[in-house]
């Protein structure tokens, strides 16, 4: 397969629509999103949830196997991958990872799943009886991990391209010489993090139940497939906001209620620090330090800035309730720029958008740490793994 790597490597599933990913795929037998995204070989308007599209999938993988071709290791192996875009790189180890460590919470979570998009990923897996989307991990990074990372990256990779978007995917096999070492640097580490990808860890663990069905013996099933990233390479970008309508109110009225409430100037488009959004209204930006009289000093979840918009001006100034449920707001990933925005804006989709400033990775860590959940949509992980790549069978 190492010469048709660049041909089915895929964004993630959950990142594009389904029109979305048919252009990507379009011209291009080999392409995973005919298996992650399985309805874009199917007539248009097909529900993405109906069985035929999970057949199809299980279909389509059997034929990717076969044309690319697929290659099974005969053994369990360990692999390194690195992601270069822009500047940045960060490489991880690929490897299948404990479901019984997640469910005892040695893998912490720090946002809540949604039931329609688990039951969607837990389908999809047993239909292809194969994990086919990679989980994103960090971890607290250690010099005996990171040591033995670069000694396994030291020879010729399995693949080596540049993705569309600009993004290199480099993914050696670790040699043996190296597995002990790694196995033993992860056996310090005190947790792993997901850092995206929870509905495919958790529906990995329901899928588990379905296929293992209490059987003692280790299978699989047992783990999930996933990168583990050093938490001082991982890039969090911020995740943005857009809201249809003023609730009612003029732009100018908009305005002075949060002027009423907190610190308002004329600004750019991107934030210079936490406690600060930029606001894209009537074709222009403004810059509003965030002032928060919750008392919310024992929980950092709350001090987040989404969690601070939420309470300040998008639930009491807008209306926006559970902005899960809220068909008034969207959420736009720091990768599409600032630029999105304004486009939003400018062309009506929008009235207003918010430009956030970046989670960090402590925050996202001491969250999870002591329990506590993230609003949601508050990071966006980049540059992302490719789908396709490192498939898991489990069954």
């Amino acid at each position: 397969m190492p010469g048709a790597a660049r041909r089915v490597a895929a964004v993630p599933y959950d990142v594009v629509t389904t029109d979305e990913a048919r252009e990507l795929a379009a011209g291009e037998p080999l392409s995973f999103l005919r298996v992650s995204r399985a309805e874009i070989d199917l007539p248009p308007g097909t529900d993405p949830h109906a069985e035929t599209v999970y057949a199809r999938a299980a279909d389509n993988l059997r034929s990717l196997r076969r044309a690319a071709p697929l290659v099974t290791e005969a053994d369990a192996s360990l692999y390194c991958y690195r992601l270069h875009a822009d500047g940045h790189e960060q490489v991880g180890l690929a490897a299948c990872y404990s479901l019984d460590e997640y469910d005892r919470g040695a893998i912490k979570k720090h946002e809540h799943t949604r039931p329609e998009k688990e039951d969607d990923r837990t389908r999809h897996m047993l239909a292809l009886r194969a994990q086919a989307g990679l989980v994103f991990l960090t971890y607290r990074a250690t010099s005996t991990i990171d040591d033995a990372v670069e000694r396994a990256c030291a020879g010729d990779p399995l693949f080596d391209f540049e993705a569309p978007d600009g993004v290199r995917h480099t993914v050696w096999a670790v040699p043996p010489s190296e597995v002990r070492a790694l196995v033993t640097g992860f056996e310090a580490v005190p947790a792993l993090y997901i850092a995206d990808g929870h509905h495919r860890a958790a529906s990995a663990a329901r899928a588990r139940t379905t296929i293992t069905r209490g059987s003692g013996a280790i299978q699989e099933a047992d783990s999930f497939v996933a990168v583990a990233f050093p938490h001082r390479q991982v890039r969090i970008l911020p995740y943005h906001r857009v809201v249809r309508d003023l609730h009612g109110q003029t732009a100018e009225a908009f305005l002075d209620r949060i002027r009423a409430a907190s610190q308002v100037e004329t600004g750019g488009p991107v934030p210079t620090r936490a406690g600060e959004v930029s606001i894209y209204l009537d074709g222009a930006w403004h810059r509003v330090v965030l002032f928060d009289p919750a008392d919310v000093s024992g929980d950092r979840a709350a001090r987040l800035d989404v969690a601070r918009l939420h309470r300040a001006i998008l639930e009491p100034l807008l209306g926006i309730g559970d902005v899960r449920q809220d068909p008034r707001i969207d959420f736009v990933g720091g990768a599409r720029g600032t630029a999105a925005l304004e486009d939003r804006v400018d062309h009506g989709e929008a009235a207003v958008a918010f430009s956030m400033f970046p989670v960090t990775v402590d925050d996202l860590m001491g969250i999870a740490d002591e329990g506590g959940i993230m609003p949601p949509k508050s990071t966006w992980f980049e540059p992302k793994l490719r789908d396709g790549l490192l498939i898991h069978p489990i069954g």
